[in-house]
């Protein structure tokens, strides 16, 4: 790889290449991988839109991957119950990641994602707190239907899925915060490698490979940070809420863009 022309992406690229390494710190201290924010950073970036998702997936891929590792090696997953949510998660995903898709379509379904994506971040306090009992039987018909769902949608948008699946785990008192982080965690690891399988078969997969080595590296720094450290100068529900106040704008300009 030339270093001139690294160098040359860096300068380029400093801001988003900044911001990637704030979102990676922030989200992987949450237990998320951040596709949903990179997606809204590369949105108003000039690459071209049939790079992002993958970009975005491989970013959290990157981020999440640490974290899986860490929570199997504390025993924090009920495979039982994750199968189930993974098991049709995963083609849907790639089916998603392989459909193609027009420039409009995508952004408007981005737009709609980074809106509903902001409401469920702002009130996950909330649906948190309400968390205090748990539901150990699952339902297999459920699980299995919400997973794919997920997993369709976010093959498509080129998120993991994490910041949909938690709040809609917690709200259902699925099972204990961290269990839910930690399935979280896992179904963001293996829907993002299926999405981004899909796209790779996709015949407009295309990837500007020295900006997105950049990319991975810096968010893989951040998420070790991020996973390492627990916020204490900043109220973590305070970060959400101005994350999720971002993300909101970023939807709801994309969206003044491509249906008015």
């Amino acid at each position: 790889m030339d270093i001139h022309l690294v160098l040359e992406a860096i300068y380029t690229n400093w801001e988003i290449i900044l911001l990637f390494f704030v979102i990676a710190i922030l989200y992987s201290s949450f237990g998320f991988g951040g596709g949903s924010s990179y997606l809204a950073v590369l949105a108003l970036s000039s690459l071209a839109f049939t790079q992002l998702r993958a970009i975005a997936l491989l970013c959290n891929i990157v981020v999440v991957s640490g974290g899986t590792y860490l929570y199997i090696k504390n025993k924090l997953f009920n495979w039982r119950k994750i199968v189930p949510l993974v098991l049709i998660s995963i083609p849907l995903a790639f089916i998603g990641g392989y459909l193609k898709i027009s420039q409009v379509f995508f952004f408007v379904l981005l737009g709609i994602t980074l809106i509903v994506a902001a409401v469920l971040m702002w009130s996950s306090k909330y649906i948190t707190k309400k968390s205090e009992t748990y539901n150990f039987k699952n339902s297999l018909t459920k699980d299995v239907s919400y997973g794919g769902l997920i997993g369709f949608v976010s093959g498509m948008v080129g998120i993991g899925g994490g910041i949909f699946l938690a709040p809609l785990l917690h709200l259902t008192k699925w099972d204990t915060p961290k269990r839910i982080a930690a399935t979280s965690s896992f179904f963001i690891l293996v829907n993002s490698m299926a999405g981004l399988g899909g796209q790779y078969f996709n015949p407009d997969f295309s990837i500007e490979p020295i900006i997105t080595i950049i990319l991975m590296c810096t968010v893989f720094v951040g998420g070790q940070i991020g996973s390492r450290l627990s916020i204490t100068l900043i109220s973590p529900s305070n970060v959400k809420k101005g994350t999720a106040l971002l993300i909101a704008f970023v939807g709801l300009r994309i969206l003044w863009k491509y249906l008015l």
